[in-house]
């Protein structure tokens, strides 16, 4: 069947050569034109029939015949060189279009170039230097530099960072694309992180190089072969089950551009695949003619093909046969240079879209049409264009998105291949990774700050993950091995972050607190202290209350020597009687001792102050003693070393290396520990002089054993916990932004609180606490009182003593007689008979 299309298709060639020719006998012929096509291939097919219907419209409109040689190079460079050669030695074409692959265009550039014949290239893309390099080389297609921005924006749709290129091996032209691509993934931040190149001939060996698909998860695949290469590829993929696993496939306008001519049995191979294509405006007025009068065509001479519809390739190659037929129609030299100059000033709409020429290439498209293959069919889900974003339609009022999710029901990756995460099963810490064994049901369950917060990040990511633990019984070193050996896909747990372990894996940023802590037991600071007693009032304090006592002293001693004679005497003796008198007034009123009722006034007030002062001073005093303050036993590194102490550190934990090579300890005076418990006896039974720990473990020790313990010293700056992955993991990067939402969203300090609350304390001591001693500003009002109350006592008794002229005295007495008469008549009453003449400092009774 095939053989018998292909000699239909040469003899409808020859016809036309051999029609024009006549032509060219009985009428003007404006020029002669070469064509070099694959008539194997669709693109080619869809090649040779618009440029026919090019030249059929041209000739309509301006009444100009032009001669057409086609050749076909069945796709070998070789061929198409020398149909090249023989094109313009025996023809004598003015200009030649085609072909469609990079191989054949470098081999027909070099020889049009000899000859200054303009060759209007179809390939998809031309490397920038080959057009500096071969002066006559056009690049009659646009260029698809855009196309891989939009890729690349799909890419950043579902944040996805594990990218792979398939390309053609061989293929100079991909180099170029490969670059491009490589730009524009970098621009929305990710990078191709694995290139696979296929031999450009089917061969067993692709399903060897599809295996390498295999190691990855959430892969995007981005697939730039040729259309034949490409269908092997998918049919491939398929027969081993890589199609379906969560992978998205994304491929180029070189194949996308034809999925319209496949039936539904090979695109049952493409599921979920989407595409990119260049957009065909389809102006009505020019596109609804040619769009019939191509499928009319097109089927009476590949009646075999399934489907008849135009391409981007058909309407290129009309409009490559429209430059070059209205570039002769503008110029009367045949061919070289004048010619070129008339296309490279081309200026108008074609069927895909503006023809105009930058340089030797045409201005590339800034608009692309999305696809997406489902059942047996595909459908167009809408465009993207550069600057905007996608949108449904190209309306003037259409909404864009920079998301391919806004255009509708698009296959998403959903990583159906299950993550084996390794969970650390000798953890010290359980509130973090805990390993629940139930040997009865042969049951393992996994609980923990850790395990909480990875299910609380996988919910956070754009795409969904399935995974499963399995617990390691072994040191975490080992532990993080087991990812670089393959046999987990990561691992969850209180794992830290050291720079010896990135040379097996990758760490997620930390998501507890940094550093390393040093906890040590505490002793007593109030233990041994002689002046504690003082410490309940300020220094300040316990000077005024010297003073207060001494003026309080004087006031009675001055109000009542004229009454008492053991109060006169000696300057000395009359001054430690005052003092005794003073002093013994903090304790005992005896109001009844005193003669004069000043002093009685001014002993009650003081008495009633100092009996506040000292309840105070006893509450505080005391609550001293019970609430006792404590410093740590150790408060550096230093004093550890003088002293040759032991220390602790968990067992199977970077931290006795640590120890060694960072801090300087020896390796005798390292003890390891399997538990929290066996850490705080060792510590209480003085086996160890200070234990190491990580910042999120001592938080959760000091929580639980918050009496006995302290931390000390300085806290050196380490990486924290965080979940281990594979070097170069996809996941990574999406992993890190979900634990900055988590982080930004407070739900890891939930998770975290929840966690110490189940281990605090409810006395939890604060080392750095100080008592604060009483100052007199707490007691100010209570001195302006006694001391008012005595300096009024003593300024009345001196004015009375003074002033007073003998009237005044007389009456004086009188009260004085009244309220001594009144006293002998409350004594009468009394339980006990006292003495009148007694002295008020005879406490005898």
């Amino acid at each position: 069947m095939h053989k018998f299309a292909f000699l239909l298709w040469f003899i409808n060639m020859h016809v036309i050569i051999h029609g024009n020719t006549a032509d060219n006998e009985s009428s003007d012929v404006k020029g002669i034109i070469g064509a070099i096509l694959d008539s194997s291939s669709r693109i080619g097919q869809e090649h040779a029939v618009a440029i026919n219907l090019a030249l059929e419209d041209f000739h309509q409109k301006n009444n100009l015949s032009f001669a057409l040689h086609v050749r076909n190079s069945q796709g070998d460079p070789l061929l198409a060189a020398t149909a090249a050669r023989d094109l313009i030695d025996n023809q004598k074409v003015q200009a030649i279009i085609g072909p469609q692959t990079w191989a054949e265009t470098s081999l027909v550039a070099e020889v049009c170039t000899q000859k200054s014949i303009p060759f209007l290239s179809l390939a998809d893309a031309t490397p920038e230097w080959a057009m500096k390099k071969w002066p006559f080389l056009l690049q009659s297609s646009p260029r698809q530099i855009m196309q891989m921005k939009a890729i690349a924006e799909i890419v950043k749709s579902w944040k996805l960072y594990n990218v792979s290129m398939i390309y053609e091996d061989g293929d100079s032209s991909s180099t170029e694309v490969l670059s491009r691509l490589s730009e524009a993934l970098t621009s929305v931040g990710t990078e191709l992180s694995n290139v696979l190149t296929v031999p450009p001939l089917v061969s067993s060996s692709l399903s060897q190089q599809l295996e390498k698909l295999r190691e990855g998860q959430c892969r995007v695949l981005i697939v730039h072969l040729s259309f034949p290469l490409a269908l092997h590829l998918f049919e491939t993929a398929k027969r081993m089950n890589i199609m379906g696993e969560g992978n998205v496939w994304i491929t180029t306008g070189s194949f996308t551009s034809l999925v319209h001519s496949l039936n539904a049995s090979t695109i049952s191979n493409m599921q979920g695949v989407i595409g990119v294509k260049s957009y065909i405006p389809k102006l009505w007025h020019q596109y609804g003619n040619f769009y019939h009068r191509f499928r009319k065509k097109f089927s009476s001479e590949n009646f075999e093909e399934f489907n008849y519809e135009p391409g981007i390739f058909a309407t290129e190659a009309y409009d490559a046969a429209t430059i070059v037929v209205d570039s002769m129609r503008k110029t009367n030299k045949k061919g070289g240079q004048f010619l070129l100059d008339k296309i490279l000033r081309s200026n108008f709409t074609g069927l895909s879209g503006q023809i105009q020429f930058n340089g030797h290439e045409r201005a590339p498209k800034h608009t692309f049409q999305i696809i997406n293959v489902i059942g047996s069919s595909y459908r167009e889900i809408g465009f993207w264009s550069d600057g905007l974003g996608f949108s449904k339609s190209l309306d003037p009022n259409a909404s864009y998105s920079s998301s391919v999710k806004e255009l509708g029901k698009v296959v998403n990756p959903t990583c159906d291949i299950r993550l084996r995460i390794g969970v650390p099963s000798m953890s010290i810490f359980k509130q973090y990774a805990n390993v629940i064994q139930d040997h009865s049901e042969n049951v393992t369950s996994f609980k923990g700050f850790a395990i909480d917060l990875f299910y609380e990040t996988v919910k956070k990511l754009p795409y969904h993950l399935e995974y499963d633990y399995f617990a390691f019984n072994g040191t975490y070193d080992e532990l993080v091995k087991q990812v670089y050996l393959k046999n987990y896909d990561a691992v969850v747990g209180d794992v830290t972050i050291v720079s010896t372990r990135y040379e097996y894996a990758s760490f997620t940023q930390p998501f507890t607190d940094t550093g390393l802590v040093m906890v040590v037991p505490v002793k007593s600071k109030t233990g041994g202290r002689t002046w504690l007693f003082m410490k309940p009032f300020t220094k300040l304090m316990w000077i005024l209350i010297l003073v207060i006592i001494f003026y309080n002293g004087f006031v009675v001693w001055m109000i009542e020597r004229n009454h008492c004679p053991e109060l006169k005497g000696p300057i000395l003796h009359q001054t430690t009687t005052m003092l005794w008198l003073a002093f013994c007034s903090l304790f005992s009123l005896n109001g009844d001792r005193l003669h004069s009722n000043l002093s009685r006034v001014a002993m009650v007030v003081w008495f009633f102050v100092a009996l506040i002062i000292t309840q105070i001073y006893t509450a505080s005093l005391a609550s001293m003693l019970i609430v006792e303050q404590f410093e740590p036993t150790v408060d550096s590194i230093q004093q550890l070393k003088n002293n040759n102490a032991i220390v602790g550190c968990d067992r199977g934990s970077y931290l006795q290396r640590y120890l060694q090579d960072a801090l300087g300890i020896n390796a005798e005076n390292i003890k390891q520990f399997d538990s929290q418990e066996s850490h705080a006896n060792a510590l209480r039974n003085k086996k160890i002089a200070a234990v190491f720990l990580d910042v999120p473990g001592a938080k959760i020790f000091l929580a639980k054993y918050c009496k006995g313990f302290v931390q000390a010293g300085p806290i050196y700056k380490l990486g924290g916990y965080g979940f281990v992955f594979p070097r170069g993991s996809p996941l990574l990067p999406g992993v890190n932004q979900a634990l900055l939402n988590i982080s930004e969203s407070g739900t890891l300090r939930d998770l975290e609180n929840s966690m110490l609350a189940s281990e605090k304390c409810k006395d939890i001591i604060d080392p750095g606490a100080e008592t604060t001693s009483l100052s007199p500003a707490s007691f100010m009002v209570l001195f302006i009182l006694t001391g008012g109350t005595s300096t009024t006592a003593l300024l009345i008794y001196i004015f009375s003593e003074s002033y007073l002229w003998p009237g005044q005295r007389t009456m004086w007495s009188l009260m004085m007689a009244v309220i001594k008469h009144w006293r002998s008549q409350k004594r009468l009453f009394s339980r006990r008979v006292h003495n009148v003449a007694k002295s008020p400092l005879n406490f005898a009774t």
